[in-house]
């Protein structure tokens, strides 16, 4: 007489990480939600959570846009889709996995342990993307929305995060060709082992040091650098309310508040010329 194979249990692991979540979600889904595809590969080719992560990446932009549209009454679409933008980016959704520990409970493979995969922004990003799908898998869209706003929605009034949303390179080109300020370049330095580098990166516009930033690409530090650039230039350019702009150029209100965004993400700037072995839980490499 066959039995009936008793479905998975949550493991104390799991316990925890639903406990900070605020939410319920059944053992065998969030094991899916927090299965990487390199452990997948490594396990006789085992379903991953890149499904499920499509499913909660719909649900994050619906209900961050769902509450931009009705806070934010008078703001046109442009505004809105960047704060959007801003707040479901990568780095914001990184941000929120790193603040739960999302890291030691995801399975992956051997190659990405060792490469530091736990603390990759993109893997925690899709990592929590697929957990919102859980939830919603689990309990439906209501309590899914619920997790979303409070894990997001915080960051929806968090001016440096919105400010992450832009484009800081593009603005320093605008700047520069607006107060013909010569060619830009970033002098990028880097350092530590080719699996664990990190990198920093100087903007340097007509022969003048602008601002500085880190990063673990070269792409994170140059943007980083922009945005400290940035920040230095309306100091330089834009410094009170009153001053007098050129057509095309942004308002002193303006360069606040993007500078406000830049603080956090790239440090000061400088003057202009100066797998677990069982997926049982929390995992040790």
């Amino acid at each position: 007489m066959s039995s009936v194979a008793e479905p998975p249990k949550l493991e104390d692991g799991h316990k925890l990480l639903l406990k900070r979540l605020g939410v319920t979600i059944d053992a065998g889904t969030l094991r899916l939600a927090l299965t990487h595809r390199s452990y997948a590969y490594e396990n006789g080719g085992i379903p991953t959570n890149e499904r499920m992560e499509f499913l909660g990446d719909s649900i994050l932009g619906f209900s961050v846009t769902d509450a931009l549209y009705r806070d934010n009454p008078s703001l046109p679409e442009g505004e809105l889709a960047k704060r959007r933008s801003a707040v479901v980016s990568t780095r914001a959704l990184a941000s929120i996995a790193r603040s739960l520990g999302l890291g030691e409970f995801i399975y992956l493979g051997q190659g990405e342990r060792l490469t530091k995969g736990r603390n990759k922004s993109s893997i925690l990003a899709d990592t929590m993307e697929a957990l919102i799908g859980a939830t919603y898998l689990t309990n439906g869209i209501e309590a899914a929305r619920q997790l979303v706003m409070r894990l997001v929605g915080p960051l929806l009034a968090d001016s440096e995060v919105l400010g992450a949303g832009t484009d800081w390179k593009t603005s320093i080109q605008e700047i520069s060709a607006a107060r013909h300020l010569g060619s830009i370049a970033y002098e990028i330095d880097g350092t530590g082992p080719d699996h664990d580098r990190s990198f920093s990166a100087r903007l340097v516009i007509g022969g003048h040091h602008y601002g500085t930033g880190a990063g673990p690409s070269k792409k994170e530090a140059e943007r980083a650098a922009a945005a400290a650039g940035w920040k230095a230039l309306q100091e330089r350019f834009y410094p009170s309310k009153d001053s007098k702009h050129d057509a095309g150029t942004p308002s002193a209100d303006t360069a606040r508040s993007v500078a406000s965004g830049a603080s956090g993400a790239a440090g000061a700037a400088s003057s202009p010329d100066s797998s677990p072995s069982k997926p049982s839980g929390p995992a040790a490499d």
